[in-house]
């Protein structure tokens, strides 16, 4: 009797699969109405809008992310909304709020910074904090907007809206120093460098052609007169004399070689209405 052994494959355990890390979404790039700069932080794109603000990414000099939102020109006008934004910021932690303008410059829309935020190394952790930042902003805004007020009894009539809701471009705002040139990067800091030698080397050859074109130029006759250190011209005038026994003719009457006056009725009619 034989005995057959039977072989089972062994199959590797499979690996568990890693949850994709979160990342951070990315900001919609800066329009032309946006400021460059509020404060000591550089904006980098926008994150959100609504008719009360802006909410942008930044970062200042020392290398702090934060997220900072922007009251708009409509909002920022009001005074009960720029209460509102007061009263939001103070209320949330000291340690949250990296930055904000002074609530007394009625010229300029408020702003405040939320963070801090790490760099963004792929972990879900700076992605937390970024969501974090970003969603602080988004409640100060609403608190501006007045948007999570809870309805008491029950809705009639139209909608609440504010009479500034259709000024959403941002508000007023306040660069200095000037953001150039410490706001540029390496393709802008090229393209001035080739802007610069561009223009050096036209003007090099403008004055290269002109001198080409007036090198064999003759002196110019009478050379021109150059002053004294004194401020004095001495020019030279050579008198011309009339040649002997004759004299300018007056006007209207013809030279008489014998030097004898011409009598009357050689120097014509007496009467002016007679010349016409």
């Amino acid at each position: 009797m034989t005995a057959t052994e039977s072989t089972t494959e062994v199959q590797p355990a499979e690996q568990p699969v890693e949850a994709p890390v979160s990342l951070i979404p990315a900001a919609l790039p800066l329009q032309p109405e946006d400021p460059p700069r509020v404060g000591e932080f550089w904006l980098r794109g926008r994150l959100g809008a609504n008719a009360a603000g802006y909410l942008y990414t930044a970062s200042d000099e020392r290398g702090r992310n934060a997220v900072v939102a922007l009251m708009t020109e409509g909002s920022a006008d009001d005074a009960s909304a720029r209460d509102r934004f007061v009263i939001a910021v103070d209320g949330l932690p000291d340690d949250v709020v990296l930055a904000h303008n002074d609530e007394d410059d009625d010229d300029l829309a408020l702003w405040a910074a939320f963070g801090p935020i790490r760099d963004d190394d792929g972990s879900s952790a700076a992605a937390d904090e970024r969501l974090l930042a970003e969603r602080r902003g988004e409640d100060v805004l609403s608190a501006v907007l007045m948007d999570r007020v809870p309805q008491h009894g029950r809705r009639r009539g139209p909608d609440f809206r504010h009479y500034w809701e259709g000024r959403r471009r941002p508000g007023l705002f306040r660069i200095w120093p000037l953001p150039w040139p410490t706001a540029l990067r390496p393709p802008s800091w090229a393209a001035i460098w080739f802007a610069l030698a561009t223009m050096l080397l036209i003007s090099a050859l403008a004055l290269f052609l002109a001198w080409q074109l007036f090198k064999d130029s003759p002196p110019l006759d009478p050379p021109p007169v150059v002053p004294t250190p004194s401020g004095t011209v001495t020019v030279t005038v050579t008198p011309t004399t009339p040649p002997p026994n004759t004299e300018s003719p007056t006007p209207g009457t013809t030279p008489n070689p014998t030097g004898t006056l011409p009598s009357p009725t050689e120097t014509g009619p007496t009467n002016p209405g007679d010349k016409f």
